[in-house]
């Protein structure tokens, strides 16, 4: 592609398209480059009923994500769908170099997302959505007064945990060691918690049913015994909830842009990263609430901030 655009948005989940909209109302030239289907790990949720202003009976991922794409385009941003192999961000220029194309714009707005670390179970790929889940406060209130099990021993595993069991009947942590890694002050909450139960030196193996979960497989990894366990008749199914960590999708970012720890991108309050012209939006920021009304404030944002970069009246 010859064109030099205003503005590059990497991602169609929430916070690319919400920057698409703005930079498009904006009468900014747009393009939107995602290399899937739009929506992240949003596309995968049944039902959402915490965004705000949508139907009270609540709505699935998708159909929100169908509405946010729809707008998009509808104030002018281009779509591609592609995926970006190297970068060059210095300058007044940025470069993507893609599969298929190279693309160039004056601005790159960041927001490929994060997706959660696999529990790596067989089955687990098949029940997402349908007993599976990664996020507690988007999907709790599907599990009320069922049994409800958590895979992992960190900070966020247990404390999502102890949310869920606001909601279910019981929730059960499964842990490959015999100790938690959480922080000691979760830990007495959690011990503390009569709702919540423990499964020490095991994993899920397995995870089967007929179009819903109704049971898994778990070995205990130091016995070597692996035993079954299904869902209670009356319930008919039953939640796993994976928290083993989230894998931002920055590696091609690596060594230019500045990063926490563990991968994630770091901005200011108005979405900057350390390149003048680059932004981060969504998930793939350092932030502490991922949810699908942060993303969209965040793309609103960089896109406002593109908008201010490019225009005289600020």
């Amino acid at each position: 592609m010859s064109e030099i655009y205003d503005v590059i948005i990497l991602g169609g989940g929430p916070a690319g398209l919400s920057a698409g909209l703005y930079a498009g109302r904006s009468r900014l030239s747009t393009l939107i480059i995602e290399k899937g289907q739009d929506g992240g790990q949003i596309a995968i949720t049944d039902e959402i009923e915490n965004y705000p202003g949508q139907m009270v009976d609540g709505e699935s991922g998708p159909e929100l994500i169908a509405r946010m794409t729809a707008q998009s385009v509808k104030f002018g941003a281009e779509r591609v769908s592609d995926t970006i192999k190297e970068v060059s961000l210095e300058g007044e220029v940025k470069v993507l170099k893609g599969e298929k194309e190279e693309y160039k714009g004056k601005n790159v707005i960041i927001a490929t997302g994060a997706h959660p670390r696999p529990i790596g179970c067989k089955g687990e790929r098949e029940y997402l959505g349908k007993g599976v889940s990664y996020c507690a406060t988007c999907d709790a209130n599907f599990f009320e007064d069922l049994e409800v099990f958590v895979v992992g021993g960190g900070d966020s595993a247990v404390e999502e945990a102890m949310y869920l069991t606001k909601f279910a009947r019981k929730v059960t942590v499964i842990h490959r060691r015999n100790e938690l890694r959480a922080a000691k002050s979760i830990q007495e909450k959690a011990f503390a918690n009569p709702k919540l139960h423990f499964m020490w030196d095991s994993v899920v193996e397995e995870l089967y049913g007929d179009d819903i979960l109704q049971g898994m497989a778990v070995k205990n990894v130091k016995t070597g015994e692996t035993r079954k366990i299904d869902a209670d008749p009356e319930d008919g199914m039953f939640g796993v909830f994976g928290f083993i960590g989230m894998i931002p999708n920055t590696k091609v970012f690596e060594g230019i842009l500045h990063m926490d720890e563990r991968g994630y991108i770091k901005t200011d309050e108005d979405m900057h990263t350390n390149i003048p012209g680059v932004y981060a939006a969504g998930d793939v920021r350092v932030k502490s609430l991922r949810q699908v009304v942060t993303a969209s404030a965040d793309g609103a944002i960089a896109a406002v901030q593109v908008e201010r970069s490019l225009s005289d009246y600020f």
